[in-house]
């Protein structure tokens, strides 16, 4: 039988506010446990929540940009269930009145086509701390630090096909959120993690098959991976007879499976209602309007404009409008520099670098400023693109400051200026074809490819410095003579 996945996907993401969404307590990542977390975060007898507007503005922020109406009055309730990273013994968060309503995103596939993937709908919530299982002699320790901290879920459609369309959704949604300013993208952190909602069914069939939830996967190769196998497990259940039972489960990146956790609950079994603690939030059309004006140009459209704009291929654009960070360095460099030449030592020489040292651009060593003075060094001619790698490589190694200048400071210092004066490569190539009849004779014969050879010497006479054009040209001439 031919089978069918169906993928929807709550992604979670971290606001990037100062401070949490019902309290003024600090969300800042990596404290000591319980030190950011206050008597409205520990659920103290009393206390009552004062809800952040930064976390509202943020969340139309997002709702404009994806397109969807917002939500002019939408409610804050209770969602009930006990767990012991939960003081409250609910999580205050929106229910049937989200602040995003029906919007979408369009998803380019592997095989260049766009996809278009609806969401169903992105509401505020609290997260909840965090159960710290290790180093407490078989107990469980609890940091509150997290509890409180605003988050925006973001709920697909089930419009996804298979585990690369749901990683390319993810990938959208990471990137525009970036792009937006709410969310810093963290993965490793779990500022930004994804539950993944998972079934099969039999080509052809329109009814949803039961699905399986997959909880908190923080990384693109896990989503993937775990999907996979979820698919693969279901399947085999179902051809062996069994059925699949609506659960919650767990995927272990080290054992590569997923296992259950718990039965997964519906909506009543959290007993919804609304917070009397907190009035409807009644969004208004200058509110709105306000926000709209702060939007910055959007992912697709940086896209187009890169292509236009500065001539790119739309393999380069895509590379590097894919994260702000990436778009702002090209652009720094390119309004001084080539385009191109920046388009390529971006995506090429500096993008293995950063891998290699698993490094963010923005902590690269070599800022913009300094790739601009290398890229005009090339452009002029000063160097080759094959020294360029040597003075990048001096660059990455902090050699000669932080600046435009450092390029030639690292040129003159090495001396790696490249030779252009036509009597000195002349000089060097007479010697060479002096030296090696031989091979003048099969290149006079006929033999094309020795021509190479004598390209290699004079760039090795040279210490490579000689200009490639014109010893290319010079050879051409001498040899043929």
């Amino acid at each position: 039988m031919e089978w069918e996945t169906v993928i929807g996907l709550e992604i979670h993401a971290q606001l990037s506010t100062k401070s949490k969404l019902f309290s003024g307590s600090s969300i800042e990542y990596g404290q000591e446990p319980n030190t950011q977390a206050n008597v409205v975060d520990l659920a103290m007898p009393g206390v009552l929540p004062v809800l952040n507007a930064e976390a509202v503005r943020m969340a139309a922020m997002f709702g404009l940009a994806i397109g969807a109406p917002i939500g002019r009055g939408n409610v804050f309730a209770r969602k009930n269930y006990f767990y012991p990273d939960l003081p409250q013994g609910y999580q205050i968060s929106q229910f049937d009145k989200p602040i995003v309503e029906l919007g979408h995103i369009d998803i380019t596939l592997e095989d260049g086509e766009t996809k278009r993937v609806g969401v169903t709908r992105a509401h505020l919530e609290q997260d909840a701390g965090k159960s710290l299982h290790e180093d407490f002699a078989g107990m469980t320790g609890i940091d509150l630090n997290r509890s409180g901290t605003p988050l925006l879920e973001i709920v697909s459609e089930p419009d996804m096909r298979s585990a690369k369309e749901a990683v390319a959704y993810m990938k959208k949604i990471h990137e525009l959120v970036q792009y937006l300013g709410i969310n810093d993208g963290n993965l490793q952190e779990g500022s930004f993690r994804c539950d993944a909602n998972v079934s099969v069914r039999p080509k052809g069939q329109e009814e949803f098959g039961t699905r399986a939830e997959l909880k908190n996967i923080n990384s693109f190769k896990f989503v993937e991976r775990a999907i996979n196998i979820e698919v693969e497990r279901q399947i085999d259940l179902i051809e062996e007879g069994g059925e699949v039972v609506q659960e919650t489960r767990l995927y272990d990146p080290d054992k590569n499976e997923t296992r259950s956790m718990r039965s997964k609950e519906e909506a009543n079994d959290y007993r919804y209602f609304p917070d009397p603690d907190l009035l409807p939030i009644e969004i208004t059309d200058e509110f709105l309007e306000e926000v709209r004006k702060t939007l910055p140009e959007l992912p697709d459209v940086k896209f187009k404009r890169f292509v236009e704009e500065y001539d790119l291929s739309e393999y380069d654009a895509g590379v590097l409008t894919a994260n702000i960070a990436t778009a702002d360095y090209f652009e720094s460099v390119a309004k001084s520099a080539d385009a191109k030449l920046a388009a390529n030592w971006i995506t090429g020489e500096l993008s293995s670098h950063l891998n290699k040292e698993d490094l963010s651009i923005n902590d690269s060593p070599v800022n913009a400023a300094m790739l601009t003075g290398l890229i005009k060094r090339i452009e002029d001619k000063t160097i080759s693109g094959k020294i360029a790698k040597q003075v990048f490589e001096a660059m990455w190694n902090d050699e000669g400051g932080k600046d435009e200048s450092t390029a030639d400071k690292v040129i003159d210092a090495k001396g790696l200026k490249q030779i252009t004066d036509s009597g000195a490569i002349e000089s060097i190539i007479d010697e060479i074809i002096a030296n090696n009849p031989a091979q003048v004779e099969q290149f006079q014969s006929g033999k094309d490819k020795v021509f190479g050879f004598f390209v290699g010497q004079v760039m090795k006479a040279s210490q490579g410095k000689a200009n490639p054009a014109q010893v290319n040209q010079m050879l051409k001439d001498k040899l043929s003579a």
